[in-house]
């Protein structure tokens, strides 16, 4: 009988690795043949110019592809590498936690559910942060667990370690570590852990990991701050509204596909139930470290417009909880119906990113719009950049960073390009480049409106008419659609006047250093 049990163990464990394995491998296909979409070339820029900081997020991300590209070269692929690597990682530690407290089916249970949820899918192939938060909140709640468990000082380490990782990877790793002490302090078998010097030894090793990037951020007047606080609403005032409430929720939906959002809701809320259950006392770990990042989106839903990919390391332990609950035979209807419509809805987002079959109409592909033309426009940038009458002394330039970068990933030669933020917002680019770098070049821009000329002659001594570039998507078995139109400008005599101007003296970014 034990061997019977221990064979079908192993087959729990073995196809729980396959699954995380096989999407892992569709991931890198897909990654290797889809450009790269805005966000994901200004972080590969960030690997270009590395630094302890930057403006927009923290810093892993850009060394990750710079380590990444400067083995493999500067490819699609190598590109995104470190989040096909990061989520499967994620994956893997969420299976660990529920195969060591909750049962080897639910361990493949959980590597199913993880792997079927869009969130984690698109964080696992597109160069964002995500993947790496992911992979750090996940690898830190196991061993956070495992450190309550056995309290020794390899598993304290190494949850201080992942929590450190994690806020080089997003700020908002910062959560996890209340989360973890809440748990401690609610758990009268547990609370003993917290008088001994493992754990907070184990949080400063987490802060000093981190401590680079707060001393780039004293050097740069708390610039990262400042921009978090602005995106998190500080800039508009206090007052609660249900305006963004709505939308955040949806976008939790869709993200994680309904069935699963409503399974993982349901979860969290039996794990807050039997909070006071010392037998249950990794459901309480599950909720601590998985309802307060949501909570806290949930919270500022009623203030501010909430991304939908801000709370996705929250529902790593949810997985596990959900798996833990429902994956073991438990509702098994709703189960397979949440997991068969999960891979559907998310298959079918995958097939239509990189091999595009559904006649969606224009305006509601974003795929399309994010990565369609990137190529052809960089070819036809360099070439008139090439052209120009002083080509040694000519820049490549877009009015946004996501133009700029795109420019420097997809132009020949991969040039160092710049962004004029002087009407948009404060970005990386103003900490790359100054105005007496460019004084009296010329330059060949792109921008996305044809009225931009008058902006760009406040810049320039001489600015030519516009060309005008047709970006067109590709459906299978259909003709291309022109889905919209950006301008390439040739501009001459660069006057200065690359840095953001704040519209208001008020804005919690202004009086920034880059």
């Amino acid at each position: 009988m034990m061997e019977a049990t221990s064979r079908e163990n192993r087959r729990m464990a073995i196809s729980a690795g396959a699954v995380i394995l096989a999407w892992t491998l569709v991931r890198a296909i897909i990654a290797a043949r889809v450009p790269l979409a805005p966000d994901e070339s200004n972080y590969w820029q960030w690997g270009r110019y590395l630094d302890w900081g930057y403006h927009d997020q923290a810093p892993l991300i850009g060394w990750a592809i710079g380590l990444f590209t400067r083995i493999f070269g500067d490819n699609e692929l190598a590109v995104r590498l470190p989040s096909i690597i990061s989520v499967s990682v994620a994956s893997a530690y969420v299976s660990a936690l529920a195969w060591r407290w909750f049962s080897p089916r639910a361990a493949l249970s959980a590597a199913i559910l993880t792997q079927a949820i869009l969130e984690y899918q698109a964080g696992g192939l597109l160069a964002t942060p995500d993947g790496l938060q992911a992979m750090a909140w996940a690898a830190c709640a196991y061993h956070g667990a495992r450190a309550y468990e056995d309290h020794t000082w390899p598993q304290w380490i190494a949850t201080g370690a992942w929590f450190g990782v994690g806020m080089l990877a997003k700020f908002t790793m910062v959560v996890i570590a209340p989360g973890i002490l809440f748990f401690g302090l609610f758990s009268p078998a547990f609370r003993s852990r917290l008088q001994s010097v493992k754990p907070w030894l184990s949080f400063l090793m987490g802060c000093l990991l981190f401590s680079p990037v707060l001393w780039w951020n004293h050097r740069h007047g708390w610039n990262s701050a400042r921009h978090v606080a602005h995106i998190g609403g500080a800039d508009e005032g206090f007052g609660l509204h249900l305006k963004y409430f709505g939308d955040f929720l949806g976008s939790q939906a869709a993200l994680l596909t309904p069935l699963v959002f409503i399974l993982v809701i349901w979860a969290l809320l039996k794990a807050f139930r039997g909070l006071r259950d010392e037998k249950r006392w990794i459901e309480s770990y599950c909720f601590f470290t998985s309802a307060p990042l949501f909570g806290l989106f949930l919270i500022l839903s009623f203030k501010s417009r909430i991304y939908g990919n801000w709370p996705g390391a929250a529902y790593l332990t949810a997985c596990a909880l959900t798996a833990g609950y429902f994956g073991t035979g438990s509702h098994p209807r709703l189960w397979k119906a949440a997991i068969a419509t999960a891979y559907g809805l998310t298959c079918l987002a995958l097939l239509q990113t990189a091999w595009p079959v559904l006649p969606i109409p224009a305006k509601m592909d974003r795929a399309a719009t994010e990565l369609s033309g990137w190529k052809e426009l960089g070819e036809a940038a360099g070439g008139m950049a090439a052209n120009m009458p002083r080509p040694g002394r000519t820049f490549i330039f877009g009015l946004r960073y996501q133009e700029a970068s795109q420019l420097a990933f997809y132009a020949p030669g991969r040039p160092r390009t710049v962004s004029i933020n002087r009407w948009t917002r404060p970005n990386v680019y103003d900490y790359w480049w100054k105005d007496s770098d460019l004084m009296g070049f010329d330059a060949v821009g792109v921008t996305r409106f044809p009225e931009d000329a008058g902006a760009l002659r406040q810049v320039f001594e001489r600015v030519d008419r516009p060309v005008q570039f047709p970006v067109f998507r590709k459906l299978a078995g259909r003709n291309p659609e022109q889905i919209r139109t950006l301008y390439i400008y040739r501009c001459y005599g660069f006057l200065g006047g690359l840095e953001w101007i704040p519209k208001d003296a008020r804005d919690i970014r202004a009086g920034s250093t880059p």
